[in-house]
């Protein structure tokens, strides 16, 4: 709403009038530092083999590597990129208080023939200067990726145009996701019932449960990610785009 070139009136006005602090509107975000990303880059490929460690045995490895750091800057780059350590905790991954949680049916059901099960899920993944999110749409028996977006951001709304893009492929009996908010949101959870699928969720502390597509994202990061080491996102989704292919095919 502000302009700074309006011929008559000076950009401090514009922001009293509009209720806006001038010092919001200056402000300038600040980047992480090559040597923050490198470390970051380092981490988030030592947590694909090691998802088990910790903020402290992450701190304790970084110092075997020859890097001066304590476990505060450690924790503060494993938040940023989203990395929790794999262990039983209480309250593990809650939802969002208002969003339905649908129960897992997929126990004791082999999926037997194609588009019978899909399943979605969101990760990280990184870039030279920073991380993007990216989903994911899999068919449970054929193992192929059936659509997938890639956001810098994590609402909802690429989950939806990745679903909707599967959707133009197929339609399975039984649709099955995590607990995360962005998949239990009435958005996504009406989007399946209106298409007439069942809709299936992970267990609390069940990371088995939706291994299939888990095991994907380690073969996109060795096999992509870490070879390309993408800059932008622009980058990333026409890498993605021949990764799928090659994938699938």
């Amino acid at each position: 709403m502000i302009e700074p070139a309006h011929p008559q009136m000076s950009s401090a006005r514009q922001c009293d009038l509009v209720g806006l602090p001038r010092s919001t509107y200056d402000y300038q975000g600040q980047e992480e530092s090559a040597e923050n990303l490198t470390l970051m880059r380092l981490l988030d490929q030592h947590y694909t083999d090691t998802p088990y460690y910790g903020v402290r045995r992450m701190t304790a490895w970084l110092r075997s590597q020859g890097y001066h750091v304590n476990h505060k800057r450690v924790a503060r780059w494993l938040q940023t990129m989203g990395i929790e350590a794999s262990y039983p905790k209480p309250h593990l991954r809650q939802g969002h208080p208002t969003h339905r949680v649908y129960p897992y049916v997929l126990r004791g059901v082999p999926s037997t023939r194609v588009h019978h099960v899909w399943s979605t899920d969101i990760t990280y993944m990184r870039l030279h200067g920073g991380f993007i999110s990216l989903v994911a749409v899999m068919d449970w028996c054929s193992r192929s990726v059936l659509s997938w977006a890639v956001s810098i951001t994590m609402d909802g709304g690429f989950c939806l145009e990745a679903f909707d893009q599967a959707l133009g492929v197929a339609r399975p009996d039984i649709f099955h996701t995590d607990q995360g908010a962005q998949c239990t949101s009435n958005d996504c959870t009406g989007r399946v019932a209106a298409a007439g699928i069942q809709m299936s969720m992970d267990g609390r502390g069940r990371a088995l449960d939706n291994v299939c597509i888990e095991r994907l994202w380690r073969t996109v990061q060795y096999e992509e990610v870490y070879v390309k080491d993408y800059e932008t996102p622009r980058e990333a989704i026409e890498g993605f785009a021949t990764f799928f292919v090659r994938y699938n095919e």
